[in-house]
């Protein structure tokens, strides 16, 4: 039978039955020079969510606890992860791969902005392009031996997350989704897209879920009442934490000394995962 062409961003589980995560077509090989023990997904079914915050949020939980940890920056157009730890140099690399840059606590980064001129240089690339430089991102960076690698991946169900669960062995994904009435929506979007690829999930966090007063305790819900519990119970998916509004931590991205970030809601994350 012919390979279905699954360049489309509409993935159901009958089109996807000649997509190698279905035939078990072997993934891309990892860089020679490297050893990742768990490979995770952070994805959304629409932006504007956080879904780099938690990302980078769970990668310095898991430092902060001794693991070797390491961030794959897969949104190219949107790349936002090296401002936040205050990465400004380039990457540099030999005859056997590229070298990620290192945060100031370890966390390995790798980022299309590392490669850029100019950081604020608009990427205007065709969606091929981009899958492509993410699967590179795999092949030809020397990420050395890890505990954890987060793949931080654009919104929606498009290019680059079809290449990512085609292409890499990812053990499972993070939806991250924010408490507004489009929230079952955006959900079903990306539990349907791995649920199609064969890709675990993990749980769901949920953004941006109140506001605490600083003065009284007060959770303000910003975005209304949340729905998460029942549109998880509905996909029998695990709510993994609720992640408040907190202005300290996003002065923290602005500042680009994310590796003092601390909250006891992404420990809670984590214990929910396993980790």
């Amino acid at each position: 039978m012919a390979e279905r062409d699954c360049s489309s961003t509409s993935c159901t589980r009958e089109s996807c039955e000649g997509c190698p995560s279905k035939n078990g077509i072997p993934k891309e090989p990892l860089n020679s020079m490297s050893s990742i023990k768990k490979v995770i997904g952070v994805v959304s079914g629409k932006g504007g969510v956080g879904k780099s915050m938690i990302t980078s949020s769970i990668a310095v939980a898991l430092a902060n606890k001794g693991y070797k940890v390491g961030i794959l920056d897969g949104d190219i157009t949107g790349p936002s992860i090296p401002k936040m730890f205050g990465i400004t140099d380039k990457a540099t690399g030999n005859e056997s791969g590229i070298f990620p840059a290192e945060a100031t606590n370890g966390i390995r980064i790798m980022s299309v902005n590392l490669l850029l001129e100019n950081p604020d240089d608009p990427v205007i690339w065709r969606g091929p392009v981009i899958g492509g430089v993410v699967k590179q991102f795999w092949t030809d960076v020397i990420w050395g031996e890890l505990d954890y690698l987060l793949i931080d991946m654009p919104p929606g169900t498009g290019d680059v997350p079809l290449t990512v669960f085609q292409s890499i062995p990812v053990d499972g994904i993070v939806i991250v989704t924010s408490p507004q009435d489009l929230v079952n929506l955006i959900v079903k979007k990306a539990y349907k897209m791995a649920e199609a690829m064969n890709i675990p999930i993990l749980g769901i966090v949920e953004n941006y879920s109140y506001l605490e007063c600083p003065d009284c305790g007060k959770k303000i819900e910003l975005f209304g009442k949340s729905n998460i519990d029942e549109v998880a119970n509905g996909l029998g998916l695990k709510v993994l934490g609720k992640v408040p509004l907190m202005p300290a931590i996003a002065e923290l991205a602005d500042g680009g000394i994310f590796h003092k970030m601390e909250s006891e809601h992404i420990g809670q994350i984590l214990d929910n995962m396993g980790a």
